[in-house]
């Protein structure tokens, strides 16, 4: 019997808890607190802190910082508004700070 293989995963490095899907990766080309970053168009199993006006490489946004639903790790944050015309795609879109994830399924 073939092998059943499962959708391609990003987990919580921490404790493995499934945070999103390779399917729903929008850019893998954002900065992050801590190094490199990937914008996703959506998230589970987490939790959203409160909103934040931050000052970012691309200017002012609203943003809350998301964490894992099992271990509570800051794994990035979520855009909740954008001030500038050019970022409003980023709003209710999610960053996972690459070190901050794993990749399951792969």
């Amino acid at each position: 019997m073939a092998d059943l293989i499962g959708p391609r995963l990003y987990s919580c490095c921490n404790c493995r808890n499934h945070v999103s899907l390779h399917d729903d990766i929008i850019s893998k080309a954002f900065q992050g607190r801590n190094g490199r970053a990937f914008l996703f168009s959506h998230a589970m199993n987490v939790v959203v802190g409160p909103r934040e006006d931050r000052h970012l490489m691309t200017g002012l946004h609203t943003v809350a910082d998301i964490y894992c639903g099992d271990c509570r790790e800051v794994l990035g944050w979520k855009y909740e508004r954008a001030y500038e015309a050019s970022q409003k795609y980023k709003e209710g879109k999610f960053i996972f700070e690459k070190s901050k994830i794993v990749k399951e399924n792969w």
